[in-house]
């Protein structure tokens, strides 16, 4: 079991990125993706393209939780360079809970899968605010996980102490990984080619130039 792996894939850089990570050190890994009604659904299909290209089996699961909720700009319509309508120190982009259910889905999987490592893309140097980001609450939910399901859940997040640049750095350094990254989806407006303007394309941007490394992505153009 220690050989397996299941990456939540959610079709964009930094998910990509870990799952090729993941590709790297477990024999066997597994994706999941979440249909939750975002307004840049078409990162599933980006994430059903990598899984094809990596050759991985590849899972959707489907809520209307969080459009059910609607606090948040990513489930909706709102301007999502604002700030978030409950918290001004939060971005409008913020769902409240998403990396929990996400995490404990994961959880519950893996444990039929009889997989014990999770891998997922949070990370906390550029977590934009996002309390459920943070290493902490990982680690909190990596105990909360093993208590619940009576089995050790481990969490990995690779990406959690990098900066956009050096998860850039990462990628590149991983088989086969640069040429799946042209086929992820990072816009929150859902635009192919990207917008360039949201928070999410300005972050993605930022990364590349600083690495030095033309973003695949922009090849598809």
């Amino acid at each position: 079991m220690k050989s397996k792996a299941l990456v939540l894939l959610s079709g964009g850089q930094d998910s990509t990125t870990c799952l090729y990570w993941a590709m790297n050190k477990f024999e066997h890994v597994m994706a999941l993706s979440i249909d939750y009604g975002q307004r840049h659904h078409i990162e599933l299909e980006s994430a059903k393209k990598i899984a094809h290209i990596a050759k991985v089996n590849h899972e959707i699961f489907a809520t209307s939780i969080f459009t059910d909720i609607g606090d948040s700009a990513l489930v909706g319509n709102g301007d999502i360079s604002a700030s978030h309508k409950s918290s001004k120190d939060l971005p409008s982009s913020f769902v409240p809970g998403r990396n929990i259910l996400f995490l404990t889905v994961a959880g519950a999987l893996a444990y039929k899968k009889g997989i014990t490592n999770i891998v997922t893309g949070t990370c906390q140097t550029d977590f934009s605010g996002y309390h459920d980001c943070r290493d902490n609450t990982i680690k909190s939910l990596q105990v909360t996980l093993s208590l619940g399901l009576g089995k050790d859940i481990i969490i990995h997040t690779p990406l959690m102490w990098l900066t956009k640049k050096e998860t850039v750095d990462l990628a590149i350094s991983l088989p086969g990984c640069g040429e799946a990254l042209a086929y992820s989806h990072t816009c929150y407006e859902g635009q192919r080619p990207p917008c360039g303007k949201c928070p999410a394309c300005k972050l993605r941007e930022k990364g590349f130039k600083e690495a030095g490394v033309e973003d695949p992505l922009l090849r598809l153009k």
